[in-house]
């Protein structure tokens, strides 16, 4: 007869990654550490929470191994334990959307209609950048473009972007992107762009699934455009 007592004790050990993630806070948090490492008091501000409240949440993913630290002086800074747990967050976000209609319908609700303007792919971004055929615009926050962004993207968090507009040549159409395809800042970016007579398009994904796909991805110590 089949030992249900070890039955039992594997799968709580496999809930205890469902129990790490079934605060909506946390889920944030892997999203926000998708993008690179970030200490705590920038993954509250990013998250808008409280520095007590985003330690014991990150505490949570520790103990589940999904995130681990590194201690620099007196600040300590959070990642995530691999690229599996990126792969994890990103799948169980596509699985959501797949499965729920409510998120498709949050989404409506607040992404750019692009109308005959589709976002643009990978495959088309990679190669109109290899042409320099268009400017990448990184619309993150500038820590996380610090951190990791699409090789050869210029840096103008969207808070930034109507008073430095300037910067951008006015005849390029500017692909923008931000976290993902969840993300509110590059359809923001765009939007803002189309309204000052830009050319403009959003990426359909964001950095991390560039990076997991193997494309190419710079730092901020690696120089920057």
């Amino acid at each position: 007869m089949p030992d249900d007592s070890r039955s039992a004790e594997l799968f709580e050990q496999l809930a205890r990654i469902g129990k790490a993630v079934a605060s909506p806070r946390r889920i944030e948090l892997l999203d926000l550490l998708c993008q690179g490492e970030r200490g705590v008091e920038a993954l509250a501000r990013a998250a808008g929470m409280s520095v007590t409240n985003t330690s014991q949440h990150l505490q949570a993913l520790r103990e589940a191994r999904l995130v681990e630290t590194r201690r620099e002086g007196v600040r300590i800074h959070y990642r995530l334990a691999d690229d599996d747990v990126c792969r994890f967050f990103l799948s169980l976000r596509d699985l959501a959307r797949s499965r729920l209609a409510e998120v498709e319908r949050l989404l409506a609700g607040y992404l750019l209609d692009d109308g005959e303007l589709e976002p643009i792919g990978r495959d088309e971004l990679l190669e109109r950048a290899r042409r320099h055929d268009v400017v990448v615009l990184d619309v993150r926050p500038a820590e996380e473009y610090e951190a990791a962004h699409i090789a050869g993207a210029v840096s103008i968090p969207l808070g930034e972007l109507e008073h430095r507009l300037g910067e951008l040549p006015a005849r390029a159409e500017i692909v923008a992107y931000c976290r993902g395809p969840f993300c509110l800042l590059a359809p923001q970016a765009v939007e803002i762009l189309r309204e000052r007579g830009f050319r403009a398009r959003r990426f359909l994904d964001g950095l991390p699934e560039w990076r997991l796909a193997g494309l190419p991805v710079a730092t901020a110590t690696e120089g920057a455009p």
